[in-house]
């Protein structure tokens, strides 16, 4: 039978701070040009907690709003507040920068981060106070350092420098002297993308409703890699953040295919389970430092707030088939193959056509489908467009052509069988997975039957092929009792047949 999901979490860390010190626009702009106007504007442009907690998308993102409510708002949204927004959502939280830095610093396992002892002492309860922060997160918190000591590591050891509302409150140190893989730069990015996974953990294993114990296997599919100069990205992100979640039962790898990383990882998660080699599997990721204030210069440039102010993260848990929940259906998958071409048509063709040809069904079949989620309020003024809404365009163009979609109705297939965008510009993070929480909560209210969920990515980044890359998979109601009533025996009368017979067998060998 087909693995189900259980649940889902996404989770946002607000990180202005970062936005300015980290986003790789921002560093790029001052190794080039140190005095630029944009980066003095940029502390001007940057968002408070309480404009980012208000957010729509952001809400929607932490399950407080759905994405028909967002369809409904008038774009843009950066200048409409959301009445009544809270920091904890259905699937997760948003974070604030000061308790973040305190999960960072828990998650450090070789004493590279150091925050100052006031600030700790500051924050400290508050980040107890946290519903999944456990007493044993807590517990690995340092009570802190002097200042002196932390300003004398970024001046003689190149610590990377932490900053709380423009102030100075800790750093990075590097992991080596000389391992360009494990800089005090690269050790920031990674701890950021652990810590985010983490808080992703957390909310995954809660909503789901299982105990950590039941988690056996992580895959981490976020955009960073850790490693040293002998295996420069060799992981494992996976384990390290379900060491510090308390999966104490788990082992886990990492998975990377750029954005389309987290729908290859849960394609394999479904499969891992479907094949009975593990029973439970968390598929999660974390955030990315670089893509902070990615598209700032645009935003600034148009007088908008910066609105790529936060780390994002996500966990959806894989589990066995129980009757109830939705499943991944394992022979509907799409894939952009080595010789499909990097034309938009075969692109759509191949990871949304194709496997629905071989499952005998029609594009407009699909109640929802879920591709590249990209908030258009960051993607519009940066000329980029509204991601969303062009590759519905595309699917929609694609149901013409194959008689499948009156040209009538090209409209109305965006409206009826789209999404509005909503993710952060995290790079994995939009693509596909956002709506896989809403998905599964539709499919069991009866909202919708299905939903395709399409992970695209572009492995050209890398420059080691020119290829572009894509998975795609279907999500379903449960269809256990049907299989069931079909073979007319149960799934519990399968595994006693099974028992019995590797009973009798082994009885035939003693007697032998």
């Amino acid at each position: 039978m087909n693995s189900v999901i259980k649940g889902a979490s996404y989770v946002l860390a607000h990180t202005p701070d970062m936005v300015l010190y980290n986003g790789t626009t921002q560093t790029t702009e001052r190794i080039v040009n140190p005095e630029s106007e944009y980066l003095k504007e940029v502390p001007k442009h940057l968002r408070s907690y309480e404009d980012v907690v208000a957010y729509w998308p952001n809400q929607t993102y932490i399950g407080n709003a759905h994405p028909d409510q967002l369809a409904e708002i008038e774009f843009p949204y950066f200048d409409k507040k959301m009445e009544g927004a809270e920091r904890y959502g259905k699937y997760g939280e948003i974070m604030p920068e000061e308790e973040f830095l305190l999960l960072v610093q828990a998650c450090d396992m070789f004493e590279v981060v150091r925050l100052e002892k006031a600030f700790v002492a500051a924050h400290k309860d508050a980040f107890a106070a946290d519903p999944v922060i456990t007493e044993d997160i807590v517990a690995l918190l340092h009570e802190g350092v002097e200042i002196d000591e932390i300003e004398a590591l970024i001046k003689d050891d190149h610590a990377e420098p932490l900053y709380f509302e423009d102030k100075l409150v800790g750093c990075v140190k590097p992991a080596h002297d000389i391992d360009v893989n494990l800089s005090s730069h690269v050790m920031h990015e990674n701890l950021m993308s652990k810590a985010s996974s983490v808080l992703a953990l957390l909310y995954g294993v809660k909503n789901a409703g299982i105990e950590k114990s039941d988690v056996e296997y992580v895959i981490d599919c976020a955009e960073e890699a850790c490693g040293d100069m002998n295996q420069r990205g060799g992981g494992n992100f996976a384990k390290a953040a379900a060491e510090i979640a308390g999966l104490s039962n788990a082992t886990g790898s990492d998975a990377r295919g750029f954005c389309a990383a987290p729908t290859h990882a849960l394609i394999e998660a479904a499969a891992l389970v479907k094949s009975g080699a593990y029973k439970c599997v968390a598929v999660t990721a974390g955030g990315c430092t670089a893509k902070l204030g990615m598209n700032g210069k645009d935003h600034v440039k148009k007088e908008l707030p910066i609105l790529e102010d936060c780390l994002g993260g996500f966990c959806v848990i894989i589990a066995e088939n129980d009757g109830v929940n939705p499943e991944i259906d394992l022979n509907m998958l799409g894939r952009h193959t080595v010789g499909t071409g990097s034309a938009p048509q075969n692109v759509i063709g191949s990871l949304v056509a194709d496997p629905l040809d071989r499952a005998g069904m029609k594009i407009t079949d699909i109640d929802k489908f879920s591709p590249e989620m990209q908030n258009p309020d960051i993607t519009k003024p940066a000329g980029a467009g509204d991601v969303p809404l062009a590759n519905y365009k595309m699917i929609a163009a694609l149901a013409v052509k194959r008689g499948e979609l009156d040209r009538k109705e090209l409209a109305a297939f965006t409206k009826d069988h789209g999404l509005t965008g909503w993710a952060p510009t995290q790079g994995h993070i939009p693509s596909g997975v956002p709506f896989v929480g809403f998905a599964r909560e539709d499919i069991l209210e009866g909202k919708i039957k299905n939903a395709m969920i399409i992970g695209k990515g572009s492995l050209f980044l890398g420059r080691m092929t020119n290829l572009f890359d894509g998975v795609s998979f279907v999500i379903h109601g449960n269809t256990a009792a049907e299989e069931e009533a079909a073979s007319g025996v149960s799934e519990e009368e399968v595994k006693g047949l099974i028992a019995k017979a590797m009973k009798d067998f082994a009885a035939t060998l003693m007697a032998e």
